[in-house]
């Protein structure tokens, strides 16, 4: 745990984010970047996983469990509102994690991102051995088991699809459970949240379709703190 805050705190982004989302959904890397804006429900809290990138072929999900929605915690939803009007590339089409090379119209290479950012961070860090993207997925499991969360629970946000994996001895976990459990791993990854803009409900209509730079988007108001 504290060698992925200690990465963390020497990443630039986009590796922050994608770090950080990363660690707190377990979502696969070939999933994060497969993500798209569309995928993003802020008005039901959710990320939809739809499809993956492997060696920069887009094709279907692990498996079924896979595709199952990931809860969006609030901190996490403000984090990924920051990066939305960061990147030129925040369109419902775009690739949330678009890469400028590409001209968005790739992600990124997630090899390049491991050599470039996560191992010099590790560095930085000084973090030894190996780390990559597993690192910060190892992380979710790992927090999970320490809260005394709920296996059923466990079992849906790591998307097991073999109960044996998770012991699979619980009823189904609803889902203000789960968004629950996440916002625990969230709290702990990011003990002392900065000022972020927090997202209330939106009465104007605005659209980000019609304007990238508008101050709300998907039902949800900018108010600086």
């Amino acid at each position: 745990m504290d060698q992925v805050l200690a990465i963390l705190s020497h990443l630039r982004e986009p590796c922050y984010t994608m770090a950080f989302l990363d660690a707190a959904t377990d979502l696969r890397i070939s999933e994060l970047l497969a993500l798209q804006w569309k995928d993003i429900d802020f008005a039901a809290m959710e990320v939809r996983v739809s499809r993956a990138i492997v060696y920069g072929v887009v094709g279907r999900c692990k498996s079924k469990v896979s595709k199952k929605p990931v809860p969006l915690d609030q901190t996490l939803a403000e984090i990924l509102v920051s990066w939305r009007r960061r990147t030129p590339y925040n369109q419902p089409e775009d690739w949330v994690f678009a890469s400028p090379k590409a001209n968005g119209k790739k992600p990124y290479n997630p090899g390049m991102l491991v050599r470039r950012h996560l191992q010099p961070a590790a560095l930085q860090a000084k973090v030894r051995g190996k780390v990559g993207w597993h690192t910060f997925r190892r992380t979710v499991a790992t927090l999970l088991v320490e809260n005394g969360n709920d296996i059923k629970v466990v079992q849906e946000l790591l998307r097991h699809a073999n109960s044996k994996i998770t012991l699979d001895l619980y009823a189904q976990a609803v889902t203000s459970a789960k968004r629950k459990a996440q916002s625990e791993i969230v709290k702990m990854l990011r003990p002392e949240r900065p000022k972020l803009t927090r997202l209330t409900p939106n009465t104007e209509g605005v659209s980000l379709l019609t304007n990238p730079l508008a101050p709300s988007f998907y039902g949800y108001h900018f108010v600086s703190r």
